[in-house]
């Protein structure tokens, strides 16, 4: 049996370490990695993570896809991937998700995963939120997509900024039931 294909799009949304944490996480259950990586997400990786953060996301990944090709294989819903992670998912990245604008591979590839009814997590980053931002987090919501802000789970009382990301990661991963769940759970009680 094969191993898992997930596709992973980073946008330029701050927040590119989730995309490194992401990688990690998938990489480590031996999942293939699709990676899709936009213009303005190289600068914010180069900038967040440091000038190597683009090698480190393709070392990780099994294939990287260029933006503009729409002709990739990604872009057919004939290629069997378990799903999709956008992470970190910019309100311009959603936007064309909501409105079916793939005019790019990574939006392309979304609008894929939502035809196909496979799962599509969309790590949204930004605040405050406008009135337009939550109208296309809505649709998409209604068209199938998780909308997962990437928000500290302060009940497990991260040490780090690291803690926070690797456990968002791990969330949007489990998100994709590829394997039992990774992530720390609350436990009150038990």
């Amino acid at each position: 049996m094969s191993a898992a294909r997930v596709i992973l799009g980073v946008s330029g949304a701050s927040g590119a370490a989730l995309s490194l944490a992401v990688a990690g996480n998938l990489s480590g259950l031996g999942v293939e990695i699709d990676l899709v990586v936009s213009p303005a997400a190289n600068l914010t990786l180069a900038q967040e993570c440091g000038a190597d953060a683009l090698d480190d996301l393709c070392n990780l990944a099994t294939r990287h896809h260029a933006t503009g090709d729409v002709g990739a294989s990604i872009a057919s819903g004939s290629v069997p991937v378990a799903g999709m992670i956008v992470a970190p998912c910019s309100m311009r990245t959603l936007a064309a998700i909501s409105l079916g604008l793939d005019d790019n591979l990574l939006t392309r590839a979304a609008s894929v995963q939502l035809k196909e009814r496979r799962p599509l997590i969309l790590l949204t980053r930004e605040a405050p939120l406008t009135l337009a931002h939550l109208r296309n987090m809505t649709s998409a919501t209604e068209m199938g997509a998780v909308i997962m802000p990437p928000v500290p789970a302060f009940y497990l009382k991260p040490q780090n900024l690291n803690d926070v990301i690797d456990q968002i990661a791990a969330r949007a991963v489990d998100s994709l039931r590829l394997s039992s769940p990774t992530a720390a759970r609350w436990n009150a009680g038990a």
